[in-house]
C-alpha cells in the first residue's frame, strides 16, 4: 500500500478515536446486566458456550418449571466463574428456597430478554415505527430487517413476506413524517440529498421454502415471485430494497435473483436496490467484479454493501466436515484486507455503483474515507452502515465525522430474533473482534489501525505450526469423499450430462460375469424408469442355479489363491477400484436416479459412500493383517492372526444399490473371500457397475461373480449351497430371517458353520422434545422421513412428540409436507419421486389404508403424476404403540405422528417395537441428551441430527435385536466377522533355553 494514504488512513483512525474517547457500547458497560455477563464470558468459555445455548433455548421455555430447570442444567455446575444472580436461579433451594429460585429464574428471563431487546429494534410495528422515528431524530438513517431465518413451508414464506407487506405500508404512512436528514446535497425530500428516507433488507431464503442450490431456475422464480411485489411497493413509495447474502449455498440464487430483479423491464428505471457482498469470502473480489462488469453492460447502476459476513464458524465447519475447501478466509485480518482492497475496488467504480460500507472496525472506516478522498468520490455515492445496537461510539463517531449513517435494524419477536441474538454475541465476544478488543480489552489505537496486511503476516509467523509427519503406510490417512456442492454449475452440468449418457446406452444387454468371462443368458429382464415404466434402461441376464454352480465352482477354485494373495495387494485392488468409481461418479449416479428414483444429491452419496466404503476397508484389512503377539509368559511365543472364511454369497438391496453393494463385496474380496454377488432385480444395472470396475482394475477371475437373478429360481439355493461359507446379505427383516433359517441346516458336503451377517429393517423413531429448535425438528424429520421417498431402513418412520410442543410441531410439520414437489428424481426441483417398482407401490399402499384405519389423517398428498410407481406422501397422528404403523417397517413416505406427556414416555414409545436400528432426538435439554445416550438403546443415534445418512468411519452403521444380526458397517469390527481368528503357539524352550525377547516379563 502507498505509505502516504497508509498514513492518512492512520492519522483518521486516531483523529476518530479521539473524538470517542471515554465512551463504551452498552454491551460492555459493567454496570448493567448484559455488561457483566458478557465480561464472564469473555473470561470462561464452558460459561460463554453454556449461556449462547441457553440464549438459543429461552423463547421456549414457556413456564417456570422449565426455565428453572434449564438454568440449573445449564449452569449448576459451571463453576465459580457464574455471575451470582444464575447461580442463585440454577439453585434447587437457596435462601428462601424454591420461591427464591423463581424469582431468581425470572429475573434471568427479564435480563436476556432485554439483552435481545437490545439489537431490536421492536418487536412489532407499533414498536418499530416509534424506534426508527428516535433513530431519525437523533440523525441516523436505517435499513429494517424482519427477523426470522430459511422458512420451512409455504405458509411461512406467505407470512414472512405478508410482515414485510405490513411494514411497508406503515413505513409508507410515517415517513411522510419525517424531515429528510441533512447532507451536501438539495434539499430534495432524501436523506443527504440522494438517498430515500426508507430502506429495508430482505433474506430471500425465507420468501421460499424449497430454495435449493440444484434447482437454482425455480428457487429464483420461487423467491422472486414473492419478492417483486415487495419491490413493486417499495418503489411506489420511493423506498430502497437491499437484498441479503446468507449462507453461501444461497449465493448463487441471491446473485441471480439480484439481476433478475434489477433488469425486469419495469424495474430497469430504478436505481435503489442494493445486494449484499461478504468479505470474508475467499472470491468475494472476484464477484464484486463480476457484478460491476454485468452493470455496465446492461447500463444499470447497482448499490453493494460489503459486510465481513455472519456465518464465518457454520461456512468453517461444514466445508471442513464435507472436505471442501475452506470457502472464507481462516484469518480475520485476511477479511479485513479483503474489506479494504474491495471497498477500493467498488469506490473506484462510484459512477455506476453506490457504496455501502458495514463495518463497526474504525480500521476499515477509515480507509474508506481515506480511498473515497483520494478517488474523489462525491459524498452521495457512498454510505456507512453499523448494526443496531451495537458500537454505539462507533456510529456517533461516524455521524459527527461522516454525517451519512445507515443503522441496520431487526425487528420482530424474540423466538427467531435468538438466532440473531446469538451470532452478535458471538461476534462480540470472539478474541479477534474489533469491538472487544476496542472497549472490552483496550488495545492500542496503533495495534487497531495496523494495517491487516502487517498484522496477518504477524499472525502466520506466530502460528507458523510444523509440518505433521507423514504417515507410514501404503495409503494417504483415509477421507471420506466429499459430498456434491451443486452450488457450483458445472457440477450440476455434470449430472445432466451423467443421465444423458445413460439414456445414450439404453437398451443394451447385461451379460452374467462369472469366472471372469460374459455369460448370456436366454432369459431376460428388463430394468426400467419407475417414474417412466415404458423407458427400458437395459435387458438383465438372468442366472439360474446352473449358473450359480458354475460361479460358486470359479470362486472355490480361486479361494486358495486369493486367500495366499498378500493383504496389500488386495487393498490396493480396491484402491484402484474407489479411482474407477470416482472417475464415474456422475454417470453411476445418473443410472440410480434413473433405475431407482433417487434424487441427485442422494445418488451422488451413494456412489461416494461406495468409495469410502473401499478405501475404508482396504485400510482397514492392512490393519487387521498384522499378527498380534498375545501374552508375555516366558519360553513361548503366541500370535492371533486372521484368515478367510470361504466363497461369499453377497446379496444387496436396490435402496443402496451401488453403497451397500460395494460395501459388503469390497469387505469380503478384500478379507480374501471370492464372491457371487446376486444384486436386486430392481437395480441390476446398478449392480453392473460393479462388473465394469473390477474388470478395468483388473481384478483376477472368480474373485467376482455377477449373477442376477430371481431369488424364487435361485435364492435359497445359493443359500443352501454347500461350497458357500458366508452370507451377507441387507433387505428386510423377513427375508434376513428366512436367510439365518436357511443357512443353519448343514447341508451334505458342507464343512463350516456359515456365517450369516445380516442387516435388517428398522421402525425408526424421531423424539422431539419441548424445548426443541423446530426449525431444525421440522427440516429433519421431513428429510429423515421423506427423503428417496421414505425408503431407507434409517428413515424416520415415527415421530414422537411432547404434549407442550406438540400442536406447534405438527402443524409446521404438516404445512411443510404440504410444500414439498412430487415428480420424477431426474428434474432436481422435485423433492419426492416415485417408489422403485410397482410391486412396493402395492406393498405400500395398503399400509397406507392401514394408517388411515388406525389413525387420524393429517396429510395425504394425492396430487401425483398420471404415471410411474407414485404414492400419496402421508402423516397421521393419533397411532398408539400397537398400531401396525407403529410396529411394522414400510419403506415408504408415511409418518406416524405419537403424542408423549414427558420425556420419560417418549423414550418409552421409541423403544416399543421390535427393531433397534436408528434413532433421533431434538432437545436442548442436557439432562434429556445425557438420558438420550444411555437409555435410547438403538445401533445409532443421533442428537439434534435426523436419522439418516451414517457416514464410514464416522458413525458406522447398523443395529441389532430385528434389525440385524451383524456387526456395524463402515467401523473398525466389520471386517472381523469375513474371517477366522487363528491362535499359533510355540514352545520356545530347548533343553532350558529360551530367547530372552526385549518385550517379555520376568518375574
Amino acid at each position: 500500500m502507498d505509505q502516504q494514504i497508509e498514513q492518512k488512513i492512520v492519522e483518521r483512525g486516531q483523529e476518530f478515536f479521539n473524538s470517542i474517547s471515554g465512551e463504551a457500547p452498552s454491551i460492555f458497560n459493567k454496570g448493567w446486566w448484559t455488561g457483566k455477563v458478557m465480561d464472564w464470558s469473555m473470561k470462561n468459555e464452558d460459561f460463554k458456550v453454556q449461556l449462547f445455548r441457553f440464549v438459543d433455548v429461552l423463547p421456549y421455555l414457556n413456564t417456570s418449571e422449565s426455565l428453572l430447570r434449564h438454568i440449573r442444567e445449564y449452569f449448576a455446575s459451571s463453576g465459580s466463574e457464574v455471575p451470582s444472580v444464575l447461580r442463585w436461579g440454577a439453585g434447587k433451594a437457596g435462601l428462601g428456597g424454591a420461591l427464591t429460585a423463581k424469582i431468581m429464574g425470572g429475573a434471568i428471563r427479564s435480563n436476556i430478554e432485554s439483552m435481545g431487546r437490545q439489537f431490536i429494534i421492536g418487536q412489532n410495528v407499533k414498536e418499530a415505527m416509534g424506534g426508527l422515528a428516535k433513530l431519525r431524530k437523533d440523525g441516523f438513517a436505517f435499513t429494517v430487517d424482519l427477523l426470522g431465518e430459511a422458512s420451512v413451508n409455504e405458509e411461512e414464506s406467505d407470512a414472512y413476506a405478508a410482515g414485510y407487506h405490513e411494514v411497508l405500508d406503515a413505513l409508507a404512512e410515517e415517513q411522510k413524517k419525517w424531515p429528510a436528514l441533512s447532507g451536501n446535497g438539495p434539499d430534495n425530500g432524501m436523506d443527504w440529498g440522494s438517498m430515500p428516507k426508507v430502506n429495508i433488507s430482505i433474506k430471500p431464503s425465507a420468501l421460499y421454502s424449497r430454495a435449493n442450490p440444484v434447482a437454482l431456475e425455480d428457487s429464483v422464480e420461487g423467491i422472486y415471485r414473492r419478492l417483486a411485489p415487495l419491490y413493486q411497493k417499495t418503489i411506489d413509495m420511493g423506498g430502497f430494497m437491499c437484498i441479503d447474502m446468507e449462507q453461501l449455498k444461497y449465493r448463487e440464487i441471491t446473485v441471480e435473483l439480484f439481476k433478475r430483479l434489477r433488469s425486469a423491464p419495469e424495474f430497469r428505471h430504478y436505481p435503489h436496490l442494493c445486494l449484499v457482498q461478504q468479505a470474508y469470502l475467499k472470491d468475494t473480489e472476484q464477484a464484486v467484479r463480476d457484478l460491476i462488469a454485468w452493470a455496465r453492460k446492461e447500463k444499470l447502476p447497482i448499490a453493494l454493501r460489503l459486510v465481513k459476513g455472519a456465518y464465518w464458524d457454520a461456512e468453517t465447519v461444514f466445508a471442513k466436515q464435507c472436505d471442501w475447501p475452506v470457502p472464507v478466509w481462516t484469518h480475520k485480518p485476511e477479511s479485513d484486507l479483503a474489506h479494504e482492497k474491495i471497498s477500493r475496488l467498488i469506490l473506484e467504480n462510484h459512477d455506476i455503483v453506490y457504496f455501502a460500507c458495514a463495518s463497526h472496525n474504525v480500521r476499515s472506516i477509515a480507509a474508506v474515507m481515506e480511498y473515497a478522498r483520494q478517488l474523489d468520490v462525491p459524498e452521495g455515492r457512498y454510505e456507512f452502515q453499523v448494526l443496531y445496537g451495537m458500537a454505539e461510539p462507533v456510529r456517533k463517531g461516524l455521524r459527527n465525522v461522516a454525517g451519512r449513517v445507515r443503522l441496520y435494524c431487526p425487528y420482530g419477536k424474540l423466538i427467531p430474533g435468538m438466532a440473531y441474538l446469538v451470532r452478535r454475541l458471538l461476534e462480540n465476544t470472539a478474541n479477534e473482534s474489533f469491538l472487544r478488543q476496542s472497549f472490552a480489552d483496550g488495545a492500542a489505537v496503533e495495534l487497531l489501525m495496523e494495517n491487516p496486511a502487517v498484522t496477518l503476516e504477524r499472525e502466520l509467523a506466530a502460528r507458523q505450526e510444523k509440518a505433521p509427519p507423514n504417515e507410514e503406510g501404503p495409503f494417504p490417512p483415509f477421507r471420506n469423499e466429499p459430498p456434491v456442492d451443486f452450488t457450483i454449475p458445472e457440477k450440476r452440468k455434470a449430472y445432466t450430462q451423467g443421465i444423458a449418457a445413460v439414456r445414450a446406452a439404453e437398451g443394451r444387454t447385461l451379460p452374467l460375469y462369472i469366472d471372469g468371462k460374459d455369460v448370456v443368458t436366454e432369459t431376460l429382464l428388463p430394468t426400467v424408469n419407475p417414474a417412466d415404466p415404458g423407458e427400458v434402461l437395459a435387458q438383465v441376464c438372468q442366472a439360474g442355479r446352473e449358473e450359480i454352480d458354475r460361479a460358486l465352482a470359479g470362486a472355490k477354485a480361486v479361494f486358495p489363491a486369493w486367500r495366499d494373495t498378500p493383504p496389500l495387494e488386495r487393498a490396493q485392488y480396491m484402491h484402484k477400484a474407489a479411482a474407477v468409481a470416482r472417475r464415474r461418479i456422475y454417470e453411476m449416479a445418473a443410472l440410480q436416479t434413473l433405475e431407482v428414483g433417487k434424487p441427485w444429491e442422494q445418488a451422488y452419496g451413494d456412489v461416494g459412500e461406495g468409495i469410502d466404503f473401499l478405501e475404508y476397508y482396504a485400510r482397514d484389512m492392512l490393519r487387521l493383517s498384522v499378527p498380534r503377539r498375545m501374552g508375555r509368559a516366558p519360553g513361548e511365543h503366541n500370535v492371533l492372526f486372521y484368515q478367510p472364511k470361504g466363497v461369499a454369497a453377497v446379496i444387496a438391496p436396490w435402496n443402496f444399490p451401488f453403497a451397500i453393494a460395494m460395501g459388503m463385496v469390497s469387505a469380503a474380496i478384500v478379507t480374501g473371500n471370492p464372491v457371487v454377488f446376486k444384486p436386486s432385480s430392481l437395480s441390476s444395472a446398478i449392480g453392473y457397475n460393479l462388473v465394469e470396475i473390477f474388470k478395468e482394475v483388473g481384478l483376477p477371475a472368480g474373485v467376482f461373480n455377477y449373477c442376477p437373478g430371481q431369488s424364487s429360481v435361485m435364492g435359497d439355493y445359493l443359500v443352501e449351497h454347500p461350497d458357500i461359507s458366508l452370507i451377507c446379505f441387507t433387505g428386510s427383516m423377513d427375508v434376513g430371517l428366512h436367510i439365518v433359517e436357511k443357512a443353519a441346516k448343514v447341508q451334505p458336503g458342507q464343512r463350516q458353520v456359515k456365517r450369516v451377517i445380516a442387516e435388517m429393517g428398522g421402525k425408526n423413531a424421531t423424539i422431539v422434545d419441548d424445548d426443541a429448535d423446530l426449525d431444525e425438528a421440522v427440516s429433519q424429520v421431513v428429510y429423515s422421513a421423506f427423503g428417496f421417498q421414505g425408503q431407507k431402513c434409517s428413515a424416520c418412520s415415527r415421530v414422537i412428540v411432547l404434549d407442550a410442543i406438540y400442536d406447534t410441531f405438527v402443524q409446521r410439520l404438516a404445512l411443510a409436507a404440504q410444500s414439498l414437489r412430487i415428480g420424477p428424481a431426474e428434474n432436481p426441483e422435485n423433492f419426492l419421486g416415485p417408489l422403485a417398482d410397482a410391486s412396493l407401490q402395492k406393498n405400500v399402499l395398503e399400509y397406507i389404508e392401514i394408517a388411515e384405519a388406525e389413525g387420524k389423517t393429517l396429510v395425504k398428498r394425492s396430487d401425483l403424476p398420471d404415471k410411474g410407481a407414485y404414492v400419496p406422501l402421508l402423516i397421521v397422528e393419533d397411532v398408539m404403540p400397537e398400531h401396525r404403523i407403529a410396529q411394522e417397517e414400510v419403506f415408504g413416505p408415511v409418518l406416524a405422528v405419537m403424542r408423549a406427556k414427558d420425556f420419560d414416555e417418549a423414550l418409552e414409545l421409541a423403544l416399543s417395537t421390535r427393531f433397534a436400528l436408528t434413532g433421533a432426538v431434538f432437545s436442548r435439554s442436557p439432562e434429556n441428551l445425557a438420558k438420550a445416550r444411555e437409555k435410547f438403546r438403538v445401533g445409532n443415534l443421533y442428537l439434534n441430527k435426523g436419522s439418516t445418512g451414517a457416514m464410514v468411519g464416522r458413525q458406522p452403521f447398523g443395529g441389532f435385536n430385528m434389525s440385524g444380526v451383524g456387526s456395524k458397517t463402515g467401523g473398525p469390527d466389520y471386517l472381523l466377522q469375513f474371517m477366522d481368528p487363528r491362535c499359533v503357539t510355540e514352545n520356545t524352550i530347548r533343553r532350558g533355553f529360551t530367547p530372552i525377547a526385549e518385550d517379555d516379563d520376568w518375574v
